[in-house]
């Protein structure tokens, strides 16, 4: 089970995708079966444009929750950004690279974050 750090941290960036028009956000908690992250944040988006939008917003959130990503990367093309904070790892797809890697079939007995439900809740 991730723990409120990670959890909060994955529920600001997917609140920060859906707000820049991403689609299909969801958020994953895989640090049962991974050793590499906790939570696991995927959103698509429909042109390239925008999925250097989402990634450029969800990095802007984060900062202001003071953190900082460890690593990013996919910005040259723009097919798949993945921005690495330690324990969150948010992966922003275009959407046809995402219906091909399909990310989420590989955990998909991993529990879901309801992160809309929590973004709305008050701190």
């Amino acid at each position: 089970m991730a723990d409120t750090a990670s959890t909060s941290l994955a529920v600001a960036v997917a609140q920060a995708a859906d707000d820049k028009q991403a689609v299909d956000v969801s958020v994953i908690d895989v640090g049962d079966v991974i050793s590499i992250a906790q939570v696991f944040v995927v959103a698509g988006a429909a042109n390239p444009r925008l999925v250097r939008t989402v990634a450029d917003e969800v990095v802007e959130r984060a900062r202001l929750a003071g953190r900082k990503p460890l690593h990013v990367e996919g910005f040259a093309e723009l097919q798949w950004v993945l921005v690495d904070f330690g324990d969150v790892v948010v992966h922003v797809f275009l959407d046809e690279a995402r219906a091909f890697y399909d990310i989420e079939r590989l955990y998909r007995d991993q529990p879901a974050i309801e992160w809309r439900a929590a973004a709305s809740r008050p701190a």
